[in-house]
Order: structure tokens, then sequence, then C-alpha cells
């Protein structure tokens, strides 16, 4: 037996602990004092297994995101009922928890450096680069980087892959429940656009209520549902369809219907 511990990708388990505990103390705050944090569904964290999970989320900041939802995920282990009320939780937190971000914004500065030693699985990102859009093909080892954290424990993934709310649902997603037939439970925030920056790191507006509610996991076929059915599935799980939004102008219409169609045709790569 080893004495470092260390998870699949070679994290030393002990420091990641120092990490998520560190940055939870730093962070509670932003959730119960400068705002606040309405939660829904703890019970259904503490149905779920202990890995082959995987959540999927609307997406509203790069950062402030993710740690609400480690927040709340081991308060809920912890037996708080839909609070992070008194943050003893974090210090011993789940240890086998992911999330999904893009290569080029956990690499962009020493603090997401250190934040994506705390879980990130990090990715290239097919169709954006720079902020420049481009088109390239999935790298083999992103995917199979998210099926050994799906395998070791609980994964956050943000299947829009942008923190643009309405954007179609990539098709590498589906693909990816497909592959490796996870529990998938939905996730759906709110209010963190408001209270925070695109990162997530500065408070730009106090008094913010901001929300996460957890649902039930989705019922999938994974041998017989088509990638297409499962992608519906997503976008009404994470209340992102289109007919979500009231009023969808022509505009919205056709920008939404046009980044569809480009999609598919980027996403070719899932069928060869």
């Amino acid at each position: 037996m080893p004495l470092i511990k260390r998870n699949p990708f070679g994290h030393i388990l002990f420091l990641k602990k120092i990490i998520i505990r560190a940055c939870g103390v730093v962070s509670h705050a932003r959730y119960r004092k400068f705002n606040s944090l309405r939660i829904e569904g703890s019970d259904v964290i503490r149905a779920l297994p202990e890995k082959n999970v995987l959540f999927i989320s609307n997406h509203q900041t790069y950062f402030a995101d993710v740690a609400a939802m480690i927040h709340v995920f081991n308060a809920a282990l912890c037996g708080r009922d839909d609070s992070i009320k008194n943050i003893g939780y974090i210090w011993n937190p789940k240890l086998n928890v992911y999330y999904v971000a893009a290569g080029e914004t956990m690499k962009s500065g020493l603090l997401p450096k250190i934040f994506a030693y705390a879980g990130s699985v990090s990715i290239d990102r097919t169709w954006r680069n720079s902020g420049k859009n481009v088109n390239r093909q999935v790298k083999n080892s992103d995917i199979s980087n998210i099926g050994k954290a799906i395998n070791d424990g609980w994964v956050i993934t943000f299947p829009q892959g942008t923190t643009t709310p309405f954007k179609p649902i990539r098709r590498g997603t589906a693909h990816i429940i497909k592959t490796y037939k996870p529990v998938v439970v939905p996730i759906v925030i709110d209010g963190f656009r408001r209270s925070f920056d695109k990162k997530g790191l500065r408070i730009k507006k106090r008094n913010v209520l901001q929300s996460i509610v957890i649902k039930e996991p989705l019922e999938i076929d994974y041998e017989n549902e088509e990638v297409a059915d499962i992608i519906t599935k997503i976008e009404f799980a994470i209340e992102q369809h289109p007919s979500f939004l009231k009023v969808l102008s022509p505009k919205d219409a056709e920008e939404y219907l046009n980044e569809e169609a480009v999609l598919n045709k980027q996403r070719e790569f899932w069928s060869s």
C-alpha cells in the first residue's frame, strides 16, 4: 500500500483535501453572507452511489458554480438538509469529485492551476480556443480522462460548454453518457451571473438570491436511445431548451438554429 495516496490522475489526495478545505473556507461567505444560496435536492445527493455519477448543469461563471456545488455536495453528505450552514462539513470533503473544464481556462494563472488540482478534468475545446472559433477533432485522451473520472467518482459537466444561456448542448456529452453509462443527475443554477463576474472570482453585487436545484436522476436507455434524444432530455432537464424562453425573437431563433446546424456538422466525428 503506497504511503502517499493519489487519485487516478496522480494528484496527492492529502494535498487535494487541503486545497478544498482552504477554498471552502474562503468561498463560504459568498454563499452565506454576501449573498444567500437556496438549495433543493440534498436528499438526492445522499442517495447516489459512491462513483459513476455525472452531474449535468447549466453554466453561469467559470469557478463560482463548481465551488457552490462542492459546498452543497459535502454539506448534504454530512447530513445537512438543503443548507450549507456550519462549514464543518468541509473538513473531510469527498475527494473523488471532478469537474470538466477547458484546459486553456485552467492554465490561465496560478489560481486556476490550484483549482485544477482540486478536481479539474481539463479538455481541449473543439469549437473555441483563445477567444476564436476553431474546428478540430475531439482528443481521445480527453474522452478517456472523463471516463476515468466517472469510474472513480462524481463528475460535474456543463454540456453547453459556455456560460451563455440557451446555447446548444454539445453532442459529446450524450456520447459520454452512452459510452460510460453513468447515473445522470441534472442541476439547475441561477443567480451566479448576477452576483459574480464571469470568472466567478469577484463579487459584483451583494444580496442576490442564488439557487441550486438538484433533480432526480434521468431515466436513460443507454443502449437504444439516440444521441439526439439524449440531448433533448438534457436541454429540458437543465432548463436550457428554447421552450423555456418566454419569447424567442426571430433573430435569437435563427442564431440558435444556425449554431445547432454548425455544431452537428462539427460533431460528425462522434458518429465515426
